[in-house]
């Protein structure tokens, strides 16, 4: 029986390159794409000893593992995109609101907010000729009668 797939960066296992090459993690760990994980499961059933082929019970865990992490990372993706979607939604029902908010220098402005935009940064509020991360907002109130944004 041979040995399951070794960690990227074991000793005399040569790393992947190019785009199956491993990336970095969040904690500093090699991590491998879902290529370069099929090219080293392939690579490993071609390679095995014929007289003492790879149980499959681990080749089944090693191929759960792999469609796991394939889930997490589309649900990750999926929960990212809608709670950027919840936080543009919430920032445009704030046009024609008075809001109070923190500005840059630290200090507490107010004014009535005419447009949202959202990118990269998160939304931003327009108030007034100042563009203001919707996330510095700390009041919200009905803007005064007869106000326009």
């Amino acid at each position: 029986m041979t040995t399951p797939i070794p960690a990227v960066g074991t000793p005399g296992v040569a790393p992947a390159t190019g785009p199956a090459a491993a990336k970095t993690g969040s904690s500093g760990q090699p991590m491998l794409d879902p290529q370069a994980f099929l090219q080293l499961l392939v690579a490993q059933l071609k390679y095995q000893d014929p007289s003492s082929p790879v149980d499959t019970s681990a080749f089944m865990q090693q191929t759960a593992t792999l469609s796991q992490v394939q889930t997490m990372t589309t649900m990750s993706a999926t929960l990212t995109a809608l709670v950027n979607s919840q936080q543009a939604q919430s920032a445009m029902s704030l046009i024609g609101k008075d809001v109070t908010y923190t500005d840059s220098a630290g200090g507490t402005s107010s004014g009535i907010v005419s447009a949202v935009s959202t990118g990269g940064a998160g939304a931003m509020l327009t108030i007034g000729s100042a563009s203001v991360p919707a996330g510095s907002v700390t009041e919200v109130r009905a803007a005064p009668s007869g106000t326009t944004p």
